[in-house]
């Protein structure tokens, strides 16, 4: 979003977004693999890991939380949770590879990785997520996107990716909001699922 522009953001147009752009994932295909993904992880005893940077950091660990504590019996683990192990590694070896490096000794084929990002990763955002993605499908885990804009490199890469097809001034904002939404519904799904 430049910022030599003003931008008057309109709550009333921020809630109709949200509004229409929900429908769209009502019985949607990428929907329905996803749940069935981390259904068949959960049936495996395999673990979800999840991962994003910045505001959809906090929904992969919202999403986390949700799958261990709401569904219960699930085995999840947010790989932005541990702030040492985080710093450590962009210190050490840099910002791309803290989800690959810390991927390496747990990621197997039993697995599902669940990356969030807005801009789903691209030159400029998020290409320590697709550098993580890469490792999950060279050792057969399964791969899960939420993104927004055009799903950048994510919808690419995703064995799944739920797209939240937005590219205006409200981007960002309508992104994350919609990654919780969507997660939220994922969740609900698979309580019923599990039970």
């Amino acid at each position: 979003m430049a910022m030599d522009k003003k931008i008057t953001f309109s709550y009333q147009k921020y809630f109709n977004l949200i509004s229409e752009i929900s429908s769209n994932f009502i019985g949607s295909l990428e929907y329905t693999k996803i749940v069935d993904m981390l259904l068949d992880c959960y049936k495996r005893k395999g673990t979800v890991f999840t991962m994003g940077c910045g505001g959809s950091a906090s929904t992969a660990t919202h999403f986390a939380a949700d799958l261990a504590k709401t569904c219960g019996g699930f085995k999840a683990l947010s790989l932005v949770d541990n702030i040492p192990l985080v710093s450590a590694y962009t210190n050490d070896e840099g910002w791309d590879r803290v989800f690959e490096g810390q991927l390496e000794n747990w990621i197997t084929e039993n697995d599902v990785l669940v990356g969030f990002s807005v801009h789903g990763g691209n030159s400029k955002w998020s290409g320590n997520l697709t550098k993580a993605m890469k490792l999950a499908k060279k050792r057969g885990a399964k791969v899960i996107g939420f993104a927004g804009f055009d799903g950048g490199a994510m919808k690419k890469l995703a064995d799944a990716c739920l797209v939240v097809p937005i590219d205006n001034e409200y981007g960002t904002p309508v992104v994350e909001a919609m990654h919780v939404v969507l997660h939220h519904a994922v969740i609900f799904h698979l309580k019923e699922k599990t039970k």
